[in-house]
């Protein structure tokens, strides 16, 4: 477990322990385009199985508030895949995203992976600043996709 101090307000950790389970589940599965609509149980289970999970947190008196999140699903080796990224919309524009990206990218156990992907819509400027890059072959790589309608519902 990790824990970066951003400024007197702010940290991020590793920690899985201090993760606020909903939050992040209200977040994904009302907020965010990627997961709308996602159960709570997948998302628990995918933070059970993400090799590292980042949680940004403001600490208020002798409180901590979970404000954003991260995961990364590696074998911590060879590849890595970033997901499930954000920061609550009342604490954008502080630069949080910056920070948190900034402690994924430099994280001593990401280090030696070949292969650091992540999918997004809209914040292509934010993950440049930090290396990210558009597939230079794309005709390589393949997926299955799944309707999340089909997963879900059984």
């Amino acid at each position: 477990m990790e824990k970066w101090t951003i400024d007197q307000n702010y940290f991020i950790s590793t920690d899985k322990d201090l993760l606020k389970i909903d939050i992040i589940f209200q977040f994904l599965n009302k907020q965010s385009y990627w997961a709308h609509n996602i159960p709570k149980e997948t998302v628990i289970k995918s933070i059970q199985h993400s090799a590292l999970c980042f949680g940004v947190y403001k600490k208020e008196e002798s409180t901590i508030q979970q404000v954003g999140f991260a995961r990364v699903v590696s074998d911590l080796a060879s590849f890595a895949y970033l997901c499930d990224v954000f920061v609550l919309p009342e604490y954008r524009g502080i630069g949080l995203s910056k920070q948190l990206m900034q402690f994924i990218t430099t994280h001593p156990e990401l280090q030696q992976v070949r292969r650091f992907m992540l999918a997004t819509k809209d914040a292509h400027q934010l993950y440049a600043q930090y290396g990210f890059k558009l597939i230079d072959t794309p005709e390589n790589l393949l997926q299955i996709r799944r309707n999340p309608k089909d997963i879900y519902s059984k």
